[in-house]
């Protein structure tokens, strides 16, 4: 009895410890792209999460399933943040809130944002993950404007361009604002924006 029983024991080992490096690989990743590495390598993956690199390519048959798992994590930690009701009150308040709710979750992404954008191209699943994302993104900012606001056309795209991902890594990166400044610009853009269109 105790031999079957160690037995049975060794495939619930291997699981345990085929979890275990998946959870070190994915983390190893997460970390080296929070800290700037747009694009690290296998080898550095591995040599972060302390396995081998067979092992990480055992866990994913390429890098692009290792983005697709981070991409993942990422969705789920900042869908709540997103996905949550705008308060109640005139469309200036919820435009206030939506550009606090986007800042808080574009700079949590950025980094991760940025190095996806580099596999874009030779990524089928990044592609369609940047449609959904922009789909989303539309679709929350029609449904917190008034109706006049969501009519116009020209109102309406530009102001899904201010409150976009690439507009805010443009504001924080190549034009060096803080997160307060950013934030600042983007609600006189859309001060002004709607000021102009209802002339």
């Amino acid at each position: 009895m105790k031999r079957i029983e160690a037995i049975d024991e060794k495939p619930d080992g291997r699981r345990a410890r085929g979890h275990e490096n998946r959870r070190r690989i994915v983390e190893a990743m997460l970390h080296l792209i929070g800290e700037g590495g747009i694009s690290p390598s296998a080898e550095d993956v591995a040599t972060r999460a302390e396995v081998g690199l067979r092992t990480v390519f055992r866990h994913f048959d390429d890098m692009d399933s290792l983005y697709r798992e981070i991409s993942e994590m990422m969705m789920a930690e900042l869908m709540p943040i997103a996905a949550a009701p705008l308060p109640d009150g005139d469309w200036q308040l919820r435009m206030t809130e939506m550009v606090e709710r986007r800042a808080r979750v574009f700079e949590k992404m950025m980094p991760f944002k940025v190095a996806a954008d580099v596999h874009r191209h030779r990524s089928a699943y990044l592609r369609d993950e940047q449609v959904q994302l922009t789909t989303m993104q539309r679709q929350s900012l029609r449904h917190a404007l008034p109706p006049d606001l969501r009519k116009s056309g020209p109102v309406f795209e530009s102001l899904d361009l201010l409150f976009s991902f690439d507009s805010w890594r443009r504001l924080r990166q190549e034009q060096g604002l803080s997160v307060a400044q950013a934030k600042k610009v983007v609600l006189f853009a859309v001060a002004a924006l709607v000021e102009g269109g209802k002339a």
